[in-house]
């Protein structure tokens, strides 16, 4: 079990045994272990969205050093958070803990004191605590205390590893890893998880021994995105067509409901976030923040700000820069994929039967929702972009770009730009689609009007390259000879 710190290891149960499968986290996992090698205390805090397995990283790198672990219940009274504190406490002590009513947080961190230092200090002991935003209520007193324990105990002894992670990101970040108070500076390990990407989720439905197509896989990522546990709920056998159908519209389905739980287990202010981002759902290729303002009737100033930072930090939505604009010109884009295919797919028809998806499969609204999902999906790879092109060492930065057009001259859009140091820029467009895609005679046309404007509006003196990215080959044609510079499969996002 040497390596059980190097990976998160995953595991499908069968009938006779646990298989375990290395998948990804190496970096975090790694960081982890170097923690309890160190000959000094360590204070680790983990943030990541909900259900990306923060949880599971820290118990599995960890489980044979944790001394003491809770996890903080939602919405609970104070008294109820403490009684589950001195429960834990109790189960984690080696002699029988006698104990009377705990009333205050200062009572219950005096014994967590005495139950460490009856800990011996050849071996580097674990408190790990869960969903700390839960915990840490409004004149609660938790945080002080918690920090409290870590400058007088904790840091002056060199065997202690403190952990602390919550889906809040934001929370995290500016209670926690940015404070200004008595965690000032003290945090000296902060990971962050990140989902899957499409090459760990194949590589992850692969050790469950699902097989699906490349396109199959896009097409679970562009519904439920790359968390480990909403993938871990798909079985062999079915197809991603019947994966998402039981997922998202059947009774017992984790996905029907999600949502109802999703922002209002994140943010103190939830009604907010769900505002802002049902007025995203609403355009997927993004607002700018009048228009999102206007449409999300969230108060401008200190109450938008604060939410949609909040989203940004916790990984709902993108902040992009159009090419060319500044700061005043940003466009924010929800991109969490369950969030998006939720408010177009499941809302309105949670209490219809579970067959509606074979309907909606199939009209022309889902093929749209495909365009626009897949596009996200390339934002989200453009390392595997970039590598896929050969340019992988060369600095970029990535926009894109809409010209509205006036009542004499069509506008355009582009839908991914990779602005390179080595004096060129790729202009991609991202297709998905059913079958190869043959390119017509207009649609080339199209294509050389887009980078003929796109030069004139911009005034660039860069090379421009035409790339397209899809999940099907392009047909060799004449025109296709003639507008497409350079192109990447699906699959090379996948390796």
């Amino acid at each position: 079990f040497e390596y059980i710190y190097k990976y998160v290891f995953i595991y499908v149960h069968s009938p006779h045994k646990y298989n375990y499968n290395m998948i990804g986290r190496n970096e975090q996992s790694s960081a982890m272990k170097d923690a309890i090698k160190a000959n000094h205390s360590s204070f680790i805090a983990i943030t990541g969205r909900r259900r990306v397995g923060k949880t599971y990283l820290i118990r599995q790198v960890f489980e044979k050093n944790i001394c003491f672990s809770m996890t903080g219940i939602q919405n609970a009274t104070l008294q109820t958070q403490i009684n589950h504190f001195i429960q834990k406490l109790k189960e984690h002590h080696k002699n029988k803990l006698s104990v009377g009513k705990i009333i205050n947080w200062q009572e219950a961190f005096i014994l967590l004191k005495k139950h460490l230092q009856s800990l011996p200090k050849k071996k580097k002991q674990v408190i790990f605590i869960d969903e700390l935003p839960w915990l840490a209520t409004a004149k609660s007193g938790f945080v002080q205390l918690l920090a409290h324990l870590w400058n007088d105990y904790l840091s002056k002894e060199n065997h202690f590893i403190l952990v602390v992670c919550g889906s809040a990101t934001s929370w995290i970040k500016e209670k926690i890893i940015n404070d200004k108070g008595g965690f000032h500076n003290r945090v000296n390990l902060p990971l962050h998880l990140e989902p899957f990407t499409l090459a760990e989720t194949k590589e992850f439905l692969l050790s469950k021994n699902i097989q699906f197509t490349d396109t199959g896989i896009a097409e679970i990522y562009m519904a439920m995105g790359g968390l480990p546990y909403y993938l871990d709920q798909i079985k062999r056998g079915e197809s991603p067509t019947k994966a998402i159908e039981r997922l998202c519209f059947s009774k017992t389905g984790i996905l029907k409901n999600e949502y109802s739980n999703l922002y209002k287990a994140l943010f103190s202010q939830w009604e907010n976030h769900e505002a802002i981002v049902k007025a995203l759902a609403s355009k997927q290729s993004g607002m700018t923040r009048d228009e999102l303002i206007k449409k999300s009737k969230v108060s401008a100033g200190g109450p938008f700000t604060r939410t949609i930072q909040d989203l940004i930090q916790s990984g709902f939505v993108s902040e992009n820069i159009p090419f060319g604009r500044n700061k005043r010109g940003v466009v924010y884009r929800l991109i969490d994929e369950y969030t998006v295919f939720y408010f177009k797919f499941i809302k309105g028809n949670e209490k219809k039967e579970t067959a509606i998806w074979q309907q909606i499969s199939n009209t022309q609204a889902y093929k749209i929702w495909k365009g626009y999902s897949f596009e996200t999906l390339c934002m989200k790879h453009v390392n595997e972009i970039k590598t896929a092109l050969g340019i992988k060492a060369v600095y970029t930065e990535t926009s894109s770009y809409r010209n509205i057009g006036t009542k004499t001259e069509q506008g355009f859009q582009i839908d991914l730009i990779i602005d390179r140091k080595d004096a060129a820029i790729n202009l991609c467009e991202c297709k998905f689609y059913e079958s190869n895609f043959e390119i017509s005679k207009k649609y080339a046309q199209d294509i050389k009007n887009r980078k003929a404007n796109f030069q004139i509006a911009t005034g660039t003196k860069k090379m421009l390259i035409n790339t397209f990215i899809s999940n099907e080959n392009i047909v060799q044609n004449a025109h296709a000879l003639e507008v497409v510079d350079s192109f990447v499969h699906l699959s090379e996002l996948m390796k």
